[in-house]
């Protein structure tokens, strides 16, 4: 078995951050050992699919993996204090534009894994007439002139934020209310099941384009940017310390099996636990994903 085990431990980070729950496990048995490695990632749906999705495989090439689930600060503070090896999670240039200029000086970004990721707003299809943010602001007291967000530090809702200070199309009229990803979902969930008005922060690839019948609304201004990619970024003395791993990193293309990281999304979706969900789409492929490995690792 080479389940990954949950412990709780304490991470010495360059913010204030408390309450950490770290995932550690030992490499699966007769791998050949390649020491300790970490991952963190952020609870967005995509990044733990993708983590869970990442860590197995290296631990079933010999890594003892730790995985670690924090705030999205905390990410990126681990990543550039060297407490972790990497996350995959970086969503550049808007939404995660003020952790590159806090960080970027002490991490290493290795180039994207995922292109044409989209950020905006989000409404069900059913709402035929609201195609576009100024639609949305036209239509403000349909949506009791709140938007639903994420957590509070993510770029996404900084952008919104900002949107609705400068009253960028006539946004000054919403209020942006803060939560997380899982609040997110579970009130767009509840609307949807009453055909309700409402309004998201969304972004693309999400299970929830998946699951619900959604659009991103048009913004000709650009207020959320062009199309976005999900970079790589390791700790800036990665490869002088693992060059193995930070090869893999480094070269490893994501995209070939981007539907195995779907299929692990589904289930955490479903109720799966993250790293059993993991265990489960790696054990049915473990040809496929071996034949894709990078920098002479194999798993066993």
């Amino acid at each position: 078995m080479n389940m990954l085990k949950r412990l709780s431990i304490a991470l010495v980070l360059a913010v204030a951050v408390s309450g950490m729950v770290f995932a550690g496990g030992a490499a699966e048995e007769g791998a050949e050992s390649r020491g300790r490695a970490s991952i963190a990632y952020v609870e967005w749906a995509r990044e733990a699919a993708h983590s869970e999705f990442a860590a197995e495989v290296l631990n079933r090439a010999g890594y003892d993996m730790t995985v670690n689930s924090v705030s999205n600060a905390a990410m990126w503070a681990a990543v550039a204090s060297g407490d972790v090896d990497f996350h995959l999670a970086a969503w550049l240039p808007v939404t995660h534009a003020n952790e590159w200029g806090e960080y970027g000086n002490r991490v290493e970004d290795l180039g994207e894994h995922y292109v044409g990721a989209s950020l905006g707003l989000v409404v069900p299809s059913y709402l035929d007439d609201i195609n576009s943010i100024q639609d949305l602001v036209d239509n403000a007291d349909m949506f009791d002139n709140e938007i639903v967000g994420i957590d509070p530090g993510a770029g996404m809702m900084q952008a919104t934020e900002n949107a609705i200070a400068d009253d960028v199309y006539g946004m000054g009229v919403f209020e942006l209310l803060e939560g997380s990803d899982a609040t997110m979902m579970a009130a767009l969930q509840d609307a949807i099941r009453n055909e309700r008005p409402i309004v998201v922060t969304g972004w693309a690839p999400h299970i929830k384009f998946a699951r619900f019948d959604l659009k991103l609304l048009d913004d000709p201004q650009e207020v959320f940017g062009a199309a976005e990619t999900i970079n790589t970024i390791v700790r800036g003395d990665l490869e002088q310390d693992k060059p193995t791993l930070y090869e893999f990193l480094n070269t490893m293309d994501w995209m070939e099996v981007d539907d195995l990281i779907g299929e692990v999304m589904v289930l955490i979706d479903e109720g799966v636990r993250s790293e059993e969900a993991a265990r489960q789409v790696v054990d049915a492929n473990l040809d496929r994903i071996n034949s894709v490995l990078t920098a002479g690792l194999s798993m066993q």
